[in-house]
């Protein structure tokens, strides 16, 4: 019986997919086989030795320990595209209320309130004082292009946007997906220097924290308005408050927010509303209890931040799954630990990912106990299972 402890409220539409009889699931256990979370900081949890796999439900990951369940073979997934329809969405609404001042219109109506017959040529009146500008016809850079940012493209250019992109990292799979019209723009500078909008679709890094900032702020057009629905500490709060203090950008509105952006006149804090939509939640959770369960079951790694992605078919017999450290004759040195033991192997899956290596071995037959110890004696070995046929 598989445990799997949950530390957030996780959608039941996602949860059910565990088949009761092999999976027990519940907030608390001592020594759980995976944990399923959305936004709990799991950087001050002990990490039980039982732990074999965390599953974010949604795509950001730094409320976990990467590096820490790296070194213990804890492999992290997160949920990439399951909430990107919802971020997309919030991000078109952005840059409508970056366009036209459709908060500050509402809050001035609220106080028209009680004055009766004079409300329609108040509102005639006042209208003046909050006109803006359409979206069609201006340029748009996009800067990150994974699942959310191709959408926001691809939507934006079907809106009537001149759209530019930028991602020296973008995947196959998602450049396939972008719109034609969408142009790659070639470094962030030119980028940066003709767009009228700007949002940033990216991972927050040690190496992207505060990727905006001072410096990218002096490229930009006077009154560009920027959009942030990825991370808060992607951009720099000091600076941006003096880039709208200054001019420089005309609207920020951003889905993170901080006491020193709040109630700041041309910032919109909204409150972490991206993915908050009854489809986003369902569809992450069941990407994330799909995942754990054919990484419990098959040893199969899709959509994890800290192992290599690597799927193979079960052939009916046990499986063998090794990480290890990325560094030579580790498959040889398993290899002929399982030939020195009688074992046959019938199919066999190397896959590598920075520094970690992992390998799924299927074997004719079963495995003798102390095989298990005997790989996990090899130097450089970071974490051995055996799984029964299936």
């Amino acid at each position: 019986m598989y445990k799997i402890q949950t530390l957030n409220k996780i959608d039941p539409e996602g949860l059910k997919i565990f088949p009761l009889d092999q999976y027990e699931i519940a907030s608390e256990f001592s020594a759980p086989d995976a944990i399923i979370v959305r936004s709990q900081a799991m950087h001050d949890l002990e990490l039980p030795s039982s732990l074999l796999a965390i599953a974010r439900a949604g795509a950001g990951v730094n409320n976990i320990p990467i590096e820490k369940c790296t070194e213990k073979g804890i492999v992290v997934y997160n949920t990439p595209g399951a909430n990107a329809h919802a971020v997309k969405e919030i991000v078109l609404a952005a840059m409508f209320l970056a366009s036209r001042d459709i908060a500050g219109s509402i809050e001035w109506a609220k106080g028209l309130k009680g004055k009766g017959a004079e409300v329609a040529g108040l509102v005639e009146k006042g209208k003046s004082n909050f006109g803006g500008t359409e979206i069609r016809g201006k340029t748009l850079a996009v800067i990150g292009l994974g699942a959310i940012g191709v959408l926001v493209a691809n939507a934006a250019q079907a809106l009537g946007m001149n759209v530019l992109g930028y991602d020296p990292y973008i995947s196959v799979n998602y450049a396939w997906k972008l719109s034609r019209n969408v142009k790659k723009a070639e470094g962030v500078e030119s980028l940066l220097a003709s767009a009228d909008f700007v949002t940033i679709h990216i991972p927050q890094l040690p190496e992207t924290k505060g990727f905006i900032n001072k410096d990218k702020l002096k490229m930009m057009k006077k009154g560009v308005k920027i959009l942030n629905f990825a991370r808060g500490g992607l951009v720099n709060n000091a600076d941006m408050l003096e880039a709208i203090e200054s001019g420089i950008v005309g609207k920020y509105v951003t889905d993170f927010p901080e006491d020193e952006l709040i109630n700041v006149k041309n910032i919109i804090a909204i409150p972490h509303l991206g993915a908050s939509t009854e489809e986003s939640e369902t569809n992450c959770a069941i990407m994330a209890v799909n995942q754990v369960i054919d990484y419990l079951e098959n040893g199969n790694i899709v959509n994890s931040v800290n192992f290599p992605s690597a799927e193979m078919e079960r052939n009916g017999g046990t499986r063998i799954v090794v990480a290890n450290k990325n560094i030579p004759k580790m498959v040889s040195q398993i290899s002929a630990l399982l030939a020195h033991e009688g074992l046959n192997i019938s199919n066999m899956l190397n896959r590598n990912k920075d520094e970690i290596a992992y390998n799924i071995i299927d074997i004719d037959g079963s495995v003798p106990s102390g095989v298990k110890d005997m790989i996990s004696a090899i130097e450089g070995v970071i974490m051995v299972r055996i799984l029964p046929p299936k």
